[in-house]
């Protein structure tokens, strides 16, 4: 009796451990989505399927830089979480238009700064004590 219980126990326990997925540390983009979804199955499914769609569309189609860089920032908001859902979505959607440069004017401060100073050439003060102009220097190896 007691060892076809210790039995069951072992079989329960051995067929419990695979129901729960475990995490793959070996794997980052995996690792990420798992922690992403809190490890919900069909969470992940659909992460790693958008994922999948979203890497084939943009290996497809030509498309211009600053809609990658912005889908990709928008969808890692959450700091080292990417959203693959809403990559997908964003990569895809064409009524997206690019961001307005914006005109930098300078600053006071700096405008100051890039003003070319009254005296370019300082000049040496001439000394007290001398009345007449120095001498040409010397050549080298010569004392004067």
């Amino acid at each position: 009796m007691k060892a076809g219980l210790l039995l069951g126990i072992l079989a329960l326990s051995a067929f419990g451990g695979r129901a729960h997925a475990r995490p793959p540390l070996s794997d980052p983009i995996k690792l990420n989505i798992g922690i992403n979804c809190q490890w919900q199955q069909r969470c992940i499914k659909t992460q790693t399927k958008a994922m999948k769609r979203a890497l084939k569309y943009v290996k497809q189609t030509p498309l211009p830089l600053w809609r990658v860089q912005m889908c990709n920032r928008n969808a890692g908001r959450q700091s080292l979480r990417v959203d693959w859902i809403g990559f997908d979505n964003c990569i895809r959607n064409t009524v997206l238009r690019p961001i307005p440069a914006r005109v930098v004017k300078p600053s006071p401060r700096a405008a100051r700064a890039t003003k070319a100073p009254k005296k370019t050439i300082p000049r040496k003060p001439p000394r007290l004590t001398e009345s007449t102009p120095p001498s040409p220097p010397a050549g080298p190896g010569e004392r004067g």
